[in-house]
């Protein structure tokens, strides 16, 4: 998942504008044409994302960009991703939006990662996937952070799958209902994921030929007695099974045994961003 550039060097602009108003009036201290080297520098371990993304943000603005490190690289405390040369104003008027992406996509990226290792670690093969719960206007951000972090994107756009929810079987009615309806009124080639609240549900859900069953809110005793239920039937390898909500980096090891996804909004929703800074100094 990646833009064009201009595409992305559009959205990018959509945020220096959102945050520098009128202009930088602080930047009136710094003479004019002054000329600055700038270093960004990790102050923890992580995974690094966001490179491609400032780099295309400087660029913009006349600056000589020489990129240290690579997108999804892991990094260790006080390693220099990027080189700067350029307008002291400038920068210092884009510093904050520059650091606000590549923290925050550096963050999630290492929350990835750091999933996907225990879970690694442990044995098992399970995907770890993020949901839509991203702040409005940063989905490509946190979807590509996420990647980048080793982890898979789940839903890009409400068009990549079905995704049948509480409130979709609220109003059609019955799981096997729902999934019908989906069936003759979406195309072939689109998968039909369904979210159910019991085991009951679940086995109705694949007797109706859904591709992929959320068991949403399971405990992990609740996911065990699922999975049984389905192989008593048979069913177990016609599906998917995703669990979600109520999972994190504690206790996510008592629901990878069990399932192929374990999706988690918490990756994209409270992500820790990674402590990363600027430091310049006076070319002339």
């Amino acid at each position: 998942m990646f833009l064009p550039q201009k595409i992305l060097e559009e959205r990018i602009r959509r945020f220096l504008e959102e945050d520098l108003g009128q202009g930088d009036i602080t930047t009136l201290l710094i003479p004019d044409k002054t000329i600055v080297e700038g270093e960004i520098i990790t102050k923890e371990e992580g995974i690094i994302a966001g490179i491609e993304e400032v780099k295309i943000l400087l660029e913009s603005q006349d600056f000589q960009v020489e990129t240290l490190i690579l997108d999804g690289s892991k990094v260790k405390k006080e390693t220099a991703v990027l080189r700067i040369i350029g307008d002291a104003r400038t920068l210092l008027s884009i510093e904050r939006t520059l650091l606000n992406i590549l923290t925050r996509m550096s963050g999630i990226a290492t929350t990835t990662h750091r999933l996907i290792e225990k879970v690694r670690s442990a044995g098992f093969k399970t995907r770890v996937a993020s949901t839509r719960k991203v702040a409005p206007g940063l989905l490509y951000f946190d979807k590509k952070a996420v990647m980048l972090g080793g982890g898979d994107t789940h839903r890009l756009h409400l068009d990549d799958l079905v995704l049948i929810k509480d409130n979709h079987l609220a109003i059609v009615g019955d799981v096997t209902k729902a999934i019908k309806k989906a069936q003759e009124a979406v195309s072939f080639s689109k998968k039909i994921e369904i979210e159910v609240s019991t085991s009951e549900e679940a086995l109705e859900a694949v007797k109706s030929g859904a591709d992929i069953v959320m068991l949403d809110n399971f405990s992990p005793n609740e996911v065990e007695e699922t999975i049984l239920l389905l192989r008593k039937n048979g069913l177990r390898d016609k599906v998917l099974i995703e669990a979600s909500g109520g999972i994190d980096e504690r206790n996510i090891l008592e629901y990878a045994p069990a399932v192929d996804i374990i999706s988690l909004g918490k990756i994209t929703d409270s992500a820790e961003a990674l402590d990363i800074s600027l430091e310049m100094k006076s070319k002339r």
